[in-house]
């Protein structure tokens, strides 16, 4: 099956000589390694179902913003791509073409993970074999649950098409009254009732919300006959606009998000069986061409599987892994800023627990000696401990300031409700900059000791999120140095008053310097490579798009510098051509985890993991938006045990891990890894001790 789905004639141009992927193009190639995950058959079988999930996510979010924002393009009548000057329907094409194969694949996979559950007495779609009791139930069911919450409208002079807000699905009915007249009715599924209905008994059978809705639709359309049902399912442009000039920054969001619910159809799922002429009224109720349009046989939006995950037992999932708590912490008697100001300790997530970054806080917001607290939310919760830490912190009457990012794409909304609940705790909150996303992750405490002020520094590649510090790989870095303590500083000044600093110790900030910091970094590599020095340079990040650093990288390997790249996502850099590119490695994981942090890695004159290489964490892609249109931070790692840590530990078993890594040729193909140790770098790091944060017990593993 895997031979049939591939982006080989799609990723690149068919002119050789184009040195760059297409990004939107590479994007799908990410998808479509997350849904053949989902084929592997030693994945255990829920966990394969929510790499479908993730995949009919992906999809989603990808035509909500990026297929949305290319119809802008054209609709303000251009012809081309900026600063590509692909032609925008040529690319559309290849897209619509990609994304209905994705879908395709989907549902053969669908089949055969359902198809597996049945054996094993899970009943997934079982509405047709039901005996009597089963039948009484369900109507019983259906008459309490369900049809209070149904508003079917039929479609004639006196009722107009009803709106259907962004991802919204339902029912169309095409049907005969008492008389023999046709009528249509359209029947929107509220999102607040479960998709998947689940008998009583031992057995786990589930019948489907809109089966059940047809089932009983006499007691809505009581002597209707039913010519033909279908199902529906519409995307909307979710892109956001704010007013740069705005002066209620909050009221610009929420209306916003109010008309985010309202923006222009980009797609619509429908049923093959659904009329010709109820096809056009879709068409022209929502304005759409056909090649918007994907008709299906199959399952409508594969994200609802999600609900039947709570119902599995844990024999099909991923076995349970419990996170450390550092034990260098644990030999300072959980007192954190004791641990931190005895050494710099960096911790990976989520093999070491999203606590220790709790306790760090939690231990600031009771700590009387502690006078002030600044930190950035990107993402997170209103319930995250983190929020609570805060707000308790505000409540003892210290100096708690929160710069939150409103514009965290489909986070807005519980950003704007997390913004007005933190400042009734009486929590100082900024929104940052207006014409800049805060991307960075940074929290400062400062606190009084012996007389004096002394700070402790938190940088992270991730959010401060609860729930996705479980499944993303992030590293999070704790130091009391006060040149990192100062520079944080500097940056919660520039967020919450607009004073860009003009020089910072250590760390180097986007939009500020990291472009030309970067560009230098990789021409000092250049010129290594020139002298017959060692050279080299190894990184790990989520996407490379900038069309400049990549042909400073095209540079560096016709010198003679050895890249070695790990990106998650999309890659828009050619690797491996001659001439060009052949001494760059390209690599994606994908496995358990979401590999998520972001480093860094120069040789800067030394072999590979000689104490001469220079290593740093970032919460930065190598992406445009990255390097000139947000706040972030490259963080230099100095502590020997911390950045041996990343080039002793992390990087080795990454370069190492066969299982999960699939590596990018010149001509655009993914090729997965293989050998006969099928080591692989998650496993390893959930049973191995982190160097920086082992403590006490080196001795042991030693």
């Amino acid at each position: 099956m895997e031979s049939k789905l591939t982006t080989q004639e799609l990723l690149y141009s068919k002119d050789q000589n184009e040195i760059y992927f297409d990004r939107e193009l590479s994007w799908l190639s990410f998808n479509e390694r997350v849904l053949k995950t989902a084929s592997n058959p030693e994945i255990p079988l829920a966990e394969r179902l929510n790499f479908l999930i993730i995949c009919c996510n992906n999809l989603d979010e990808f035509y909500m913003v990026r297929v949305a924002g290319l119809q802008q393009l054209i609709a303000k009548k251009f012809k081309t791509i900026p600063h590509t000057g692909k032609r925008i329907d040529e690319l559309m094409k290849q897209i619509f073409y990609f994304t209905k194969l994705l879908k395709k694949y989907q549902n053969e996979y669908l089949h055969e993970i359902i198809n597996k559950f049945k054996k094993k007495e899970i009943h997934i779609f079982d509405d047709k074999n039901l005996n009597k009791k089963e039948n009484v139930w369900l109507k019983k069911y259906y008459i309490e649950n369900i049809l209070p919450l149904l508003a079917p409208t039929s479609l004639d002079p006196a009722h107009s098409f009803p709106f259907i807000s962004n991802q919204g699905k339902g029912l169309f009915l095409e049907m005969e009254n008492v008389n023999g007249k046709s009528v249509n009715s359209l029947l929107i599924l509220p999102k607040n009732i479960e998709r998947f209905i689940r008998l009583p008994g031992d057995k786990q059978k589930y019948v489907l919300l809109e089966n059940l809705i047809i089932k009983f639709l006499d007691m809505i359309y009581p002597g209707y006959k039913l010519k033909n049902s279908s199902m529906f399912r519409v995307l909307r442009d979710s892109e956001i606009e704010i007013d740069d000039e705005a002066d209620d920054l909050i009221g610009q969001f929420e209306t916003a998000l109010r008309a985010r619910k309202r923006g222009e159809v980009v797609f619509l799922e429908i049923s093959k069986s659904l009329s010709n002429s109820s096809e056009k009224l879709f068409m022209k109720e929502f304005n759409l061409n056909s090649s918007k349009i994907h008709k299906t046989d199959e399952f409508i939006d594969l994200a609802d599987f999600s609900e039947l995950l709570k119902h599995f037992n844990k024999s099909y999932f991923y076995k349970p892994f419990v996170p450390r708590f550092p034990q260098r912490i644990y030999d300072f008697n959980g007192d954190c800023f004791l641990a931190i100001k005895n050494k710099d300790i960096i911790v990976h997530h989520p093999f070491e627990s999203f606590d220790v970054v709790v306790s760090f806080l939690n231990q600031a917001a009771i700590d009387p000696n502690v006078l002030n607290i600044r930190q950035t939310l990107y993402r997170t919760t209103p319930e995250s401990p983190i929020v609570e830490a805060l707000i308790k912190a505000a409540e003892l009457g210290k100096s708690v300031i929160a710069v939150i990012e409103l514009k965290a794409r489909f986070d807005e909304e519980n950003n704007v409700q997390l913004a007005r609940n933190l400042e009734k705790s009486g929590i100082k909150v900024a929104y940052g900059l207006v014409d800049l996303k805060v991307h960075s992750k940074l929290s400062l405490v400062t606190r009084k000791e012996n007389k004096k002020l002394v700070s402790y520094a938190h940088y992270g590649t991730g959010n401060y999120h609860p729930i996705t510090a479980k499944i993303y790989t992030d590293f999070s870095f704790f130091t009391a140095d006060e040149d990192f303590c100062d520079d944080a500083r500097k940056v919660f000044n520039f967020l919450t008053n607009y004073v860009q600093p003009k020089k910072l110790k250590k760390i180097i900030i986007s939009p500020n310097y990291s472009f030309q910091w970067l560009n230098r970094k990789v021409d000092l590599e250049i010129d290594s490579a020139i002298k017959g020095k060692p050279a080299g340079i190894w990184l790990k990040c989520n996407a490379i798009i900038d069309q400049k650093l990549i042909e400073k990288f095209y540079e560096a390997s016709k010198a003679g510098v050895k890249v070695f790249m790990i990106v998650r996502g999309i890659c828009c850099l050619r690797p491996n051509v001659k001439n060009l590119s052949e001494n760059i490695i390209v690599r994606s994981i994908i496995g358990r985890f979401l590999e998520h942090g972001r480093f860094y890695v120069f040789a800067n004159g030394g072999k590979f993991q000689s104490i001469k290489n220079e290593v740093f964490m970032s919460s930065a892609d190598i992406m445009p938006r990255n390097l000139y249109n947000r706040v972030e931070a490259f963080v230099p790692l100095q502590n020997p045990t911390v950045r041996s840590q990343i080039l002793n530990q992390v990087l080795p078993a990454l370069i190492n891990d066969f299982k999960n890594s699939w590596q990018l040729n010149e001509k655009g193909q993914y090729i997965k890894l293989n050998n006969d140790e099928n080591f692989c770098a998650h496993t390893y790091f959930m049973n191995n001790l982190s160097l920086s944060g082992q403590g006490s017990l080196s001795k042991i593993v030693k």
